[in-house]
């Protein structure tokens, strides 16, 4: 079942990468208070997700700010080191927390996981974005396609 607006976001063990290497955290302790912006990609190093889902993000992370947004996270089904990697090629700094999901447990228990084992990349997330509200879904946007339209930077501020 898909996480829907009105759910808690389940709280579950994902890790970032950090200087020192991964770090465990809790989805709750991450996303769980304030306002905060969740959104899933795909894969990193891929096309539409470093060229434009999280540059966009990168790129508008202080109007987002702005808007009472405390954190923003990009998840990805990708271990802590590829996350890192891909963070400093796309130079994404303090303005986005990128939240490794190695194993998908995060994807599979907001159910939006997605098979692409047909093109070699096994179980991914879909490309969404989600709004929190200490830990509870305000709004929720999954692409329909492959295209990256509803769960952009944009889109999610126009919702703010």
């Amino acid at each position: 079942m898909t996480i829907a607006v009105g759910d808690r976001l389940p709280d579950v063990e994902v890790h970032v990468p950090t200087a020192d290497g991964p770090k465990r955290v809790r989805t709750g302790e991450l996303l769980g208070s304030g306002t905060a912006v969740l959104f899933g990609v795909p894969g990193a190093f891929t096309p539409t997700c470093s060229d434009y889902h999280l540059p966009g993000f990168v790129l508008r992370a202080d109007d987002l700010r702005t808007k009472g947004v405390g954190t923003i996270a990009c998840m990805s089904v990708n271990d802590a080191f590829v996350m890192g990697a891909w963070g400093d090629a796309r130079e994404v700094g303090d303005s986005v927390v990128l939240v490794a999901d190695g194993s998908a447990d995060l994807t599979r228990a907001l159910g939006l996981e997605l098979d692409l084992s047909g093109g070699g990349l096994g179980v991914r997330s879909q490309r969404f974005a989600m709004i929190l509200q200490d830990g509870v879904v305000r709004d929720l946007a999954v692409e329909a396609g492959t295209g990256l339209d509803v769960s952009t930077a944009d889109a999610v501020l126009a919702k703010l």
